[in-house]
């Protein structure tokens, strides 16, 4: 991956301006090196002239909202909804969740498919360009959407948006249910755990957290295909995003050791071990530690034949 691609995806990444669809199309490149951004953003503002007209003409019956939901709010959500998940018929991946394919912006809005992250990610660049605000929650396992409530009374819900199941709206405490779930709470340290996320289960997700899950999601997608040099290229992607990320440093190595790039491998791995070596480091971190200390050892062996 040229570092002159890596920076401008960092630029993407980083900027201020609210779009996400260019850096979603950046990502895209990893598989498609001669992907045309244009088609898709003016495909996303076609979609967003048409949802700005059903929002704004949007009417929600007496009676039919839900307590403590701005009405207004919740016909917008529902018109948008309607328009997506009804007339284009956007859906939720169900059987083939693990391709590849459901990552990349390009074919979602081709293929009308995708998983959480990306779905949501659709949702928010039309809902923006219809007018709506809309903004991520970075929700543990699945990625949700939320519609703020406006401040002050009568009206204190939020709307939570499951892109994935076609708009689907869920109450917070049904967030908490799923995240209980999630994590099983039978001992202190779990209880413990799921408090420490609870409290940041409804924080607004912000544009390089939504971009990393994306990545994320895909690095892990590559790495069960055995595809390791797209996986590279997406973990040079995540480390644009946050340079300060040990892990995908200490990934990116190991992925060059495995693709037998073994300067890269011992470059980033020696560098890993530097800066994440810390006082009062817990048996599991000193574990890996003393295994990617090995690699290091095997690495330097083999350099020193090749010199």
């Amino acid at each position: 991956m040229k570092s002159q691609f890596v920076r401008s995806f960092s630029h993407a990444a980083l900027s201020p301006d609210p779009d996400l669809a260019i850096a979603a199309l950046m990502i895209a490149r990893v598989e498609y090196p001669g992907l045309d951004a244009g088609p898709y953003l003016d495909q996303l503002d076609v979609y967003g002239r048409e949802a700005r007209v059903r929002v704004a003409e949007a009417v929600v019956a007496a009676g039919e909202t839900p307590p403590r939901v701005d009405p207004e709010h919740y016909a917008r959500v529902l018109a948008l909804n309607d328009y997506l998940f009804g007339e284009l018929q956007f859906a939720g991946n169900e059987t083939a969740y693990e391709d590849p394919r459901n990552s990349f912006l390009n074919e979602v809005l081709d293929r009308r498919t995708g998983i959480p992250i990306t779905l949501a990610l659709l949702y928010m660049e039309v809902a923006r360009r219809a007018g709506l605000h809309v903004e991520g929650i970075n929700f543990p396992g699945h990625f949700l959407l939320r519609c703020p409530s406006r401040p002050g009374p009568p009206y204190s819900e939020d709307l939570i948006i499951d892109a994935f199941h076609g708009g689907a709206l869920l109450s917070k405490e049904a967030c908490r249910d799923r995240l209980r779930h999630i994590i099983e709470t039978d001992d202190g340290g779990e209880e413990e755990k799921y408090a420490l996320v609870e409290a940041r289960l409804f924080v607004h997700a912000t544009k390089p957290q939504i971009l990393a899950r994306m990545l994320l999601n895909l690095k892990q997608t590559y790495v069960k295909m055995h595809s390791f040099p797209q996986a590279r290229d997406v973990t040079e992607l995540l480390l644009a995003v946050n340079p300060s990320a040990m892990n995908e440093l200490r990934d990116r190595g190991l992925l060059a050791y495995h693709l037998k790039d073994f300067s890269a491998a011992l470059r980033d791995l020696q560098t890993y071990l530097q800066l994440s070596a810390r006082a009062g480091a817990d048996a599991e971190e000193r574990e890996e530690h003393a295994q990617i200390w090995e690699y290091v050892k095997t690495l330097r062996r083999r350099m020193a034949a090749l010199n």
